[in-house]
């Protein structure tokens, strides 16, 4: 009996703790000027020759030449590279 009680608290726990952090997951989207975009969790102070340009989340591109790019950590790309700062 206590092991069940205890399984059915955790997954409440689990449930509970997914539901309150589903909310937070929002992200914009940056694009440069060669259509290179990824999803970003904050808003950077980008240096001004990297033309970035700043999307608000849901996004969709239009006419153009766009390509997904996703990397972990704060930076840009710059003809398909990486550039952390």
């Amino acid at each position: 009996m206590k092991t069940s009680l205890k399984l059915a608290a955790a997954t409440l726990f689990g449930a509970g703790m997914m539901a309150l952090t589903a909310g937070s997951a929002s992200a914009a989207i940056a694009c440069n000027a060669a259509g290179e975009c990824w999803h970003v969790r904050g808003h950077y102070a980008y240096p001004a020759e990297a033309g970035i340009v700043i999307h608000p989340e849901g996004w969709r591109w239009g006419a153009g030449h766009y390509t997904w790019r996703e990397h972990v950590g704060r930076g840009y790309w710059r003809n398909g590279v990486w550039i952390r700062f």
